[in-house]
């Protein structure tokens, strides 16, 4: 719980389960987060060893971001706390 029990880790983590996203791409998937906390989310999810960062040499800049083989290992957590989440807001 320690690596993922914040409000935006599980989310950043979600959204990457079908794959790499640009940095600007991953963001706008979870519009509430601001810059400064998205910043910092990738960054702890990437010193934990969950998330992989690859940056481009091009101009203008480009970082991907990707799951770990550790973050991959996550997907069936992820997906069923998505799925609760759902069934929840039927109730």
């Amino acid at each position: 719980m320690n690596l993922i029990g914040t409000k935006w880790k599980p989310l950043v983590l979600f959204h990457l389960l079908d794959g790499a996203l640009r940095s600007g791409i991953l963001q706008k998937k979870v519009p509430e987060i601001s810059n400064k906390m998205f910043t910092q989310t990738v960054r702890e999810l990437e010193k934990d060893g969950l998330i992989c960062r690859k940056v481009y040499a091009v101009v203008p800049p480009k970082v991907e971001y990707a799951l770990s083989k550790r973050g991959e290992s996550l997907e069936t957590i992820l997906r069923r706390m998505d799925q609760w989440g759902l069934e929840d807001n039927r109730n």
